[in-house]
């Protein structure tokens, strides 16, 4: 809407509001989704280091044994520590690898059900409910 202001002059504030008020909502909802998709990677960028770091604490045990109980007291004690990771969520799977004996495995899956990702609008398309994440450490010698 313009209205004359005089020689060739005209006042268009009242378009800009109007524009404003159309696209501050499609700015919010990108907003929150853009928030939404960034917890839930900063949730499986801080699952990736929790299995690092509990491989790495294997390396002190002598046996596979010793290497499980220190993986599995590893991840009851520090796993809250951990960006966006709550320890009831968690599950783990440890142990020396199938396919390689000289190799230890850390296994994490992570229900991320509870993150705010899931309320964003149906039709966009999400990740998997359930994060999940391996680390692997050499045993010993070269």
């Amino acid at each position: 809407m313009r209205r004359r202001l005089g020689e060739g002059r005209s006042d268009t504030s009242a378009a800009a509001a109007v524009e404003f008020a159309i696209l501050t909502p499609v700015y919010l909802l990108m907003l929150a989704g853009m928030l939404a998709y960034g917890i839930y990677f900063s949730a499986a960028h801080a699952l990736q280091q929790l299995a690092a770091d509990a491989a790495r604490t294997a390396i002190a045990g002598r046996d596979t044994a010793e290497r499980n109980r220190l993986v599995t007291d590893f991840l009851a004690r520090n796993a809250s520590a951990y960006m966006l990771i709550d320890p009831t969520l968690l599950r783990h799977r440890v142990g020396d690898s199938l396919t390689d004996p000289n190799q230890y495995e850390v296994h994490l899956s992570y229900d991320a059900t509870r993150l705010p990702i899931w309320n964003l609008y149906p039709p966009l398309p999400l990740p998997d409910t359930t994060i999940s994440y391996g680390a692997t450490i050499r045993r010993g010698g070269i």
